[in-house]
């Protein structure tokens, strides 16, 4: 049986908020409700614990941060309190809605060996951001979805989609 958490999502931010330099993290104050402290989504936002009840963790302010369920899936599950914070810090990006793409460019270089920026380099010249549109089309649902019960892409799709297009540009300009 799950205890109910008590702590309000308000509290957290105000308490952290007054505690911490924002330019650590993925995410401004002004936006701490409702945008994720890691990767900075707008998302609904889940209290995670930073030391787990079940290692004693309580339930007041200091010992909770808002992620995503994305995240929070993630996020470190250990003792020191120390572990979240420098995990939180690790993944900062300035600028939001990047997060997950640069999570696909490492998945991307993970498993083709190469990077998307040196793989999409020869086409430099000829392509144009509308061309990507044409070659891809308006709907990426014909190449790609979310795992059922998802409402994203994950980055192994993200890099896939990458790949993809590669691939389409390869084969128009007739390069192997």
């Amino acid at each position: 049986m799950t205890k109910e958490i008590k702590t309000t999502k308000e509290e957290i931010c105000d308490y952290w908020f007054s505690r911490i330099d924002e330019s650590n993290l993925s995410v401004d104050a002004s936006e701490a409700l409702e945008r994720c402290w890691r990767c900075g989504s707008k998302r609904r936002l889940e209290r995670c614990h930073i030391i787990p009840r079940s290692l004693g963790g309580e339930d007041i302010p200091r010992n909770y941060v808002l992620l995503c369920k994305r995240c929070h899936l993630e996020n470190p599950n250990v003792y020191d309190p120390e572990i979240m914070w420098d995990w939180l810090k690790a993944y900062k990006k300035p600028y939001y809605n990047t997060f997950w793409i640069n999570r696909g460019l490492e998945e991307y270089e993970r498993i083709y060996k190469s990077k998307f920026k040196d793989d999409i380099a020869i086409f430099n010249e000829f392509i144009t951001d509308k061309e990507v549109k044409e070659i891809l089309g308006e709907d990426i649902g014909i190449y790609a979805t979310h795992h059922f019960g998802q409402a994203y892409l994950n980055s192994s799709t993200i890099a896939g989609l990458m790949r993809i297009l590669i691939k389409k540009l390869r084969e128009k300009y007739g390069i192997d």
